[in-house]
C-alpha cells in the first residue's frame, strides 16, 4: 500500500439517469484533476427518485451505471466505487448494488446491500426500502489492492451495524467505504459520529461519499461527504453542496494508529 489521494464525491442526484451521469462525470474529472487515484460515488448516484419509478427503469439504470463506471475508470485511469444502484432480481425487486472497478475497467468487487432502511422517522417521513429492494445475503468482501490497500465495502444504513465493520477489519480491511444517501433528519445527529466510530473502533480510514440537498418533493439528504482517518480525525468534509472531499490515505498513519492503539489485537469476543 502506498500513500495516495482519495475522493468522496457528493451529488444531488435526481430522477433523471442522463443528468446524474453528466454530474457524476464532471465531479470525477474534478477529483482526478486534484490528484485522486481512488474515487467513490454515493449511493443512488445514477438515479434518485420515487421507488416505483426506479423499478420501472431499473434495467436501464443498471446497464448504464455499470457501463459508466467502467468507462470512467478507464478514461481517467483510476479505481472507482459506484456506491449503489439498482440491479434487477427476482420478484420484481432490485439489489442495491455497490461496484468497485479498477483502472482497466475490470470489476474488483460487487456488494448487494444487506441492511435495508425500513424506518418511521419523527419528522413524519416513512421509508420502506424493502418494498422494492431485495436484501443481499452475503457479507461484503475485502478487496486487496496492492497500491490502495485492503478495501472494505458497505452501503449507507449498514453504518449502524458495527458487527459488519468488525467482520471487515477481521478480514484485513484498511479502508472502509460508506457510500450513502443519508436523510437530512438522521444525518444532522448521526452521520458524522457513526463514521468516526467505525473509523476509531476498527482503526481504519473511512471514505464516505454522500448525497446532498433535495432530490424530489419528499426526499432530502444530509450531505457532508467525508474522509475520516483511523484516529477519527475528519480529513475532508464536502459540506452541503455538490462537490468533492479529498484527502490523503497514508499507510504510515495507519500503522502509527494501530501501533499506538492496538485494540484489534485485544479483542476478547468476536
Amino acid at each position: 500500500m502506498k500513500s495516495y489521494r482519495a475522493a468522496a464525491i457528493q451529488m444531488t442526484s435526481v430522477p433523471d439517469l442522463e443528468k446524474n451521469l453528466v454530474q457524476a462525470e464532471e465531479l470525477i474529472e474534478l477529483a482526478v484533476r486534484q490528484g485522486a487515484e481512488l474515487v467513490s460515488l454515493p449511493e443512488n448516484f445514477s438515479f434518485l427518485g420515487e421507488e416505483q419509478e426506479k423499478i420501472a427503469q431499473a434495467e436501464a439504470i443498471a446497464l448504464h451505471s455499470e457501463k459508466f463506471l467502467k468507462t470512467m475508470a478507464q478514461r481517467f485511469q483510476v479505481t472507482i466505487l459506484g456506491g449503489g444502484f439498482p440491479v434487477p432480481c427476482d420478484e420484481g425487486k432490485v439489489y442495491n448494488t455497490a461496484l468497485l472497478i479498477d483502472p482497466s475497467g475490470i470489476e474488483l468487487a460487487r456488494y448487494q446491500k444487506v441492511h435495508l432502511f425500513d424506518v418511521n422517522l419523527p419528522d413524519g417521513n416513512t421509508y420502506r426500502e424493502s418494498s422494492t429492494v431485495m436484501a443481499g445475503t452475503h457479507l461484503p468482501q475485502v478487496c486487496p489492492c496492492k497500491e490502495l490497500g485492503n478495501l472494505g465495502l458497505s452501503v449507507c444504513y449498514d453504518v449502524r451495524f458495527p458487527e459488519l465493520y468488525r467482520y471487515l477489519s477481521q478480514m484485513g480491511a484498511e479502508v472502509l467505504f460508506v457510500p450513502a444517501a443519508f436523510t437530512a433528519y438522521t444525518g444532522k445527529d448521526h452521520w458524522q459520529v457513526l463514521l468516526q466510530a467505525r473509523a476509531i473502533e476498527n482503526t481504519c480510514y473511512v471514505i464516505a461519499p454522500a448525497q446532498t440537498g433535495r432530490h424530489y418533493a419528499t426526499r432530502q439528504s444530509h450531505g457532508h461527504a467525508m474522509i475520516v482517518d483511523p484516529w477519527g480525525v475528519i480529513l475532508a468534509d464536502a459540506g452541503d453542496k455538490p462537490g468533492v472531499a479529498i484527502a490523503e490515505i497514508n499507510p504510515t498513519r495507519l500503522e502509527q494508529v494501530r501501533r499506538q492503539m492496538p485494540s484489534l489485537q485485544h479483542r476478547v469476543f468476536f
